[in-house]
């Protein structure tokens, strides 16, 4: 079981109602490095900006064409509530992303570039921590949605290792380049790639960012199990709990 148990004691929330909150964020007074003397993380981290909201979008698009075809209620129910917080994670990150790091002399136009081209056309269908930690929450939320979208439809154990196997060589790859160029035209620091790996290094063993082999070793291998499901990673409890104190989605619901 990889479920992380950060309480002493958990209590089963049950199914829980996924629906988008409408969150704020002010990054007005946030430190391009927002976790202080750690450039790499800051930036690996802040490359989430520019990756997601077209990711997000592409998942709104795809499930908006596939929701009139799902004939069972609960998992329609639940693709809403996922559409609408996707949604919401794109244009929160687009905003950070305009109001944070572009504000602060960071030129992702490169990358954008790169990310709308996978998603636009490989891929086309027929305060400082609170973002994350509330993106991240309501992604454990969700979790479940994508993979009983994709059993609804075509429950193939050898699409789904292939389609993993591809999203892993895409996504090693885009953070590899794209944290390196975060790193080299960021103009608060001078950091060359050797030191980005081993700053990069450093920061893991602290916790700050994944380590590689555990990201796209252990946690991957995981998926490739025929019995994988979702809900064997990641805790509701702890992220019920979380967007219960996010000070952002406690005012979205003010």
């Amino acid at each position: 079981m990889l479920r992380p148990h950060r309480f002493e004691q958990e209590i089963d929330p049950g199914p829980v109602q996924i629906q988008a909150r409408k969150v704020a964020f002010d990054v007005s007074e946030v430190p391009l490095h927002w976790i202080p003397g750690h450039p790499v993380a800051s930036n690996i981290i802040g490359l989430l900006n520019v990756v997601l909201p077209a990711a997000e979008r592409w998942f709104v698009a795809t499930y908006n064409e596939a929701l009139p075809l799902v004939k069972d209620p609960r998992l329609a129910e639940d693709m809403r509530g996922f559409i609408g917080q996707e949604a919401t994670h794109a244009d929160t990150h687009e905003k950070i992303l305009n109001d944070f790091m572009i504000a602060r002399g960071l030129d992702p136009e490169p990358m954008l570039r790169q990310v709308d081209h996978i998603f636009s056309h490989v891929l086309a269908p027929s305060t400082a921590p609170d973002p994350r930690r509330w993106h991240g929450s309501e992604e454990v939320e969700h979790r479940n949605v994508a993979h009983d979208v994709a059993v609804y439809f075509h429950d193939s154990y050898l699409d789904r290792i292939r389609s993993m196997g591809l999203a892993v060589t895409m996504l090693a790859g885009f953070f590899q380049r794209g944290g390196w160029y975060l790193c080299r035209t960021d103009p608060e620091a001078d950091i060359g790639w050797w030191r980005m790996q081993v700053l990069r290094a450093k920061d893991s063993k602290l916790g700050l960012l994944p380590k590689y082999r555990k990201l796209f070793g252990r946690t991957t291998l995981t998926y490739f199990r025929p019995n994988y499901s979702p809900e064997e990673v990641g805790s509701t409890a702890q992220a019920v709990a979380y967007l219960a104190s996010s000070p952002a989605a406690r005012a979205a619901h003010l």
